[in-house]
This record gives C-alpha cells, structure tokens and sequence, in this order.
C-alpha cells in the first residue's frame, strides 16, 4: 500500500510575519524536497477543513472559536509572544487538523499503510484552552482523538521526536489511559516540560530529555532502551509521529545534534513497532524545524522511511 501525503495550499497562507521562525518558507521546502523522482508513488491529496467539532475534542469549544475570532482582516496580531497570526491563519489551522483526520480516516480505512501530513502550523505545544509556541490547535492530538471517537481505535499512542517537548499533547493525555505519549526533547529548552518523573496518572507518558549537544548515540539510545518498549507496552491501535525536525544539528533553535539518518531510522523503528502492535497504521504530522535546508533533507529521509520501510 502506498503512502499518502496530504497538504493544501492555505497552510502557506499563514505568515507570523518577516524573520519569525515559523515561516511560510518551511512548508515550501518540505515540498520541495519531497518533489524528487523517489517519490512520485506518493498518493498526493488536498487536505481537508477540520470540522469545530473535531477540534472541540481536545480543545474547548470557546477557546476554538476565540482563535478563529481573532484571525485579523489584515495585518498580524500576537496571541501570545511567540505566537502570531495573519488573515490566513484560521484557514492554515484549520487544514492542518484536518489533514490528520483525514489521514486517519484513510488509513483505519486500509487505503494506506501510513501518511504524512505536511503542514503549518505546527500544533504540539498548543493546549486544551491556549496557543503557545507557533501552534494554535493541536493536530496530532486533535487526529488521535478522531481515531477513537470515530474509527474505535481505543488506544492512540503520539510519539514525538521535536526538539521541544510537546507539552500540549503531554497536558491533553494525562488523565486518559487509553492515549499514550512519548518524548525525546532537548533539555533545558522552552518550555521547559518534560521531565523523567512526569508519568501521567495513568503512567502513560514517557519522557527521555537529551542534553544540550547529544547527538545521534543518546538520541538512537533514548528510542531503544525508553520510547520503543514502552510503545510496545502500550500496545496501541494506532500510532501517531509529531514529526519536528528541529533536533538537526544545523538548526538554529536549539543544541542537538542529529543528522538526516537518524531520522530515518526513528521513522523505521516507529513502523516496526506498529506493524507489531497495530497493522502498521501510522500518521504523521509536521512540527518544528526551521532550517530550510536541513528541514528538507530530514523530511525526505523521514517520508522515503515510511514508504519503503
């Protein structure tokens, strides 16, 4: 079965506005690369708008609809210091939730083995009533949710390999024994979540923070001996990726130092474990990751694992 890539113009229409990180441009390198004769198998599709509903799931319903309000007619405006909009940010939002239940959708359906969801903004540090940290509605949650609530797929685990800790997703899965996340993150860094002693109430969260200049050996480490045998444990009915790419070791937010492959071999790793545990059903979803070049090139190995692996 192929892999389906799922995107949709509008998520380049949000501009947090000139030198912020979380650019337009990110995206346009993503599909750059993934433009290369390698991936013309890809099952390319539009992504669709994400219904209130679907996001109301994980965010409350007042919150949904104060972000939406405060999408400006023109201009920007700052939801908080990190976090700012444009006139297309509810649409982008909007798309990027639901590439994700989307690409539930098709592969619960066995349409697919995997998908990837190329989008922005990112959704790992947005929690259940506040945007935070470049993200406004937290997809990955939002689709694993959608996975349960829709598809019966009672146990969703979110693995997430973004330099910094999902806190959002951490927040949301606490009290729910039946949704399981694990995190390698660089440690310290914003926003400064993700310790070894935070379990959750169900011990359904793990941690494995990395210190500022680990590489390859602590991070391949952290999967081994943490992330995969409690993933295995868990024994989910899904699998779900944050996929940031911001521990590269070119990126210029953060002290990690991984490289293309590593990448790579997480996303093989990750496919493994759920052959193992669910069928292979695995989604993916774009995070962080802000150098352009190296953004590119950790994609590309990340979505030619998924389809070969």
């Amino acid at each position: 079965m192929q892999t389906i890539l799922y995107t949709h113009q509008a998520c380049l229409e949000h501009d947090p506005g000139d030198h912020h990180p979380e650019c337009p441009a990110r995206l346009r390198a993503v599909l750059g690369a993934l433009e290369a004769e390698e991936f013309q198998l890809l099952d390319r599709r539009e992504a669709p708008r994400a219904e209130i509903d679907q996001i109301a799931r994980v965010h409350e319903r007042d919150y949904v609809h104060s972000v939406l309000d405060a999408i400006p007619t023109d201009g920007r405006r700052a939801l908080d210091g990190d976090t700012h909009v444009s006139p297309g940010s509810g649409e982008a939002a909007l798309r990027a939730s639901g590439a994700v239940c989307a690409a539930v959708d098709a592969v619960a359906a066995g349409e697919a083995r995997n998908a990837f969801c190329a989008v922005r903004p990112p959704g790992h540090h947005a929690e259940q009533a506040i945007a935070m940290g470049f993200c406004l509605f937290n997809s990955v949650a939002v689709g694993a949710a959608h996975a349960q609530a829709v598809h019966g797929l009672t146990r969703a685990a979110v693995i997430d390999f973004d330099v910094h800790h999902g806190n959002g997703t951490q927040a949301m899965f606490w009290d729910k024994a039946d949704l399981f996340y694990a995190s390698t993150h660089q440690s310290p860094l914003y926003p400064g979540t993700g310790g070894l002693t935070e379990r959750g109430n169900h011990r359904n969260i793990v941690n494995a923070p990395l210190a500022p200049s680990a590489g390859s050996a602590e991070f391949r480490s952290a999967f081994d001996e943490t992330v995969l045998p409690a993933l295995r444990a868990f024994d989910p009915d899904m699998v779900f990726i944050s996929a940031g790419f911001d521990a590269h070791r070119a990126d210029p937010l953060a002290m990690l130092n991984l490289e293309d492959a590593d990448y790579g071999w997480a996303t093989t790793e990750l496919m493994k474990a759920a052959d193992e545990c669910c069928g292979g059903k695995l989604v993916s979803t774009l995070e962080g990751g802000y150098d352009l070049n190296a953004l590119a090139s950790s994609s590309r190995a990340h979505v030619h694992a998924l389809m070969t692996s």
